[in-house]
C-alpha cells in the first residue's frame, strides 16, 4: 500500500488561513504576523510567508511591510466564486483520472481510514483524510499544473452552521464513496458529476454562514 499523500506545508498553511477567513474566525481587518501566525500553526516562518502570498493573490489578506498582512474578509459573491473554481477544476480531475485509467489505491486507502475513524466517532480526525482524498484524485488526474492550482485553493473542511462537525463529516464521507465508486467503475462523467455537486453542496453549506 503506497504512503498517504498530504498537501505540501506552504498549502497546507495557506489551506488552514483560508479556512479561518472563510469561517470568520479572522475578521475583516485583523492583522496577522508571521511570526504569531507560525507558531499558531506550528510550522516555520517560511511556509506561511509564501502561504501569505497564495491568500494575497486571492485577495484575502492584504501584505504589509513589516512581516504582517491585514485580513480583507470574505462575501456571499467571494464564496459562491471560489467553489464554482473548486467545482470546475475537481471535476475534470475525476475526468482526467478516469480517462487515463489511473491508480486508485491510494484514494480506496483514504476511504477506509475514514470509515475507520468515522465509526469510532473520531470526526475530529477525518479533517487530514478528507484533505488526502481530494488530493489524491488531484494526483490521479495526472496533470501537475491543475494540482497546484487545486492545492492553492484548498480551504478544509466546510462545515456550516445549520449541522455538527460530526454529521458534516458523514455527510462527506457518503458522498466521497459516490465519487469513488464511480471513479472505480471508469465513468468519467458521472465521477465529474459526482464530485461537482460534491463541491457545490460543500459551497451551500459554507454560505449559511454568510
Amino acid at each position: 500500500m503506497k504512503p498517504v499523500k498530504m498537501l505540501p506545508v506552504r498549502e497546507q498553511a495557506a489551506a488552514s488561513l483560508r479556512e479561518a477567513i472563510i469561517t470568520q474566525e479572522f475578521k475583516q481587518g485583523e492583522v496577522l504576523t508571521l511570526e504569531s501566525t507560525a507558531r499558531a500553526l506550528g510550522v516555520s516562518v517560511t511556509p506561511v510567508r509564501e502561504a501569505f502570498q497564495i491568500l494575497a493573490r486571492d485577495g484575502l489578506i492584504e501584505l504589509s511591510q513589516n512581516r504582517a498582512a491585514v485580513v480583507l474578509g470574505m462575501s456571499a459573491k467571494n464564496i459562491r466564486e471560489h467553489y464554482e473554481i473548486r467545482a470546475a477544476l475537481e471535476a475534470e480531475a475525476c475526468r482526467l483520472a478516469c480517462e487515463k485509467n489511473s491508480d486508485l489505491s491510494v484514494i480506496e486507502h483514504c476511504l477506509k481510514s475514514s470509515e475507520k475513524f468515522l465509526t469510532e466517532d473520531k470526526a475530529s480526525q477525518y479533517s487530514d483524510l478528507n484533505q488526502s482524498f481530494h488530493y489524491n484524485i488531484w494526483l490521479a488526474a495526472g496533470n501537475s499544473r491543475l494540482v497546484n492550482i487545486l492545492s492553492e485553493l484548498w480551504n478544509g473542511l466546510s462545515v456550516g452552521l445549520r449541522t455538527t462537525r460530526g454529521q458534516y463529516t458523514k455527510k462527506s464521507h457518503a458522498e466521497h464513496l459516490e465519487i469513488f465508486s464511480k471513479l472505480s467503475a471508469h465513468d468519467s462523467e458521472a465521477a465529474a458529476m459526482a464530485m461537482r455537486l460534491h463541491i457545490l453542496r460543500s459551497m451551500e453549506d459554507m454560505l449559511t454562514r454568510y
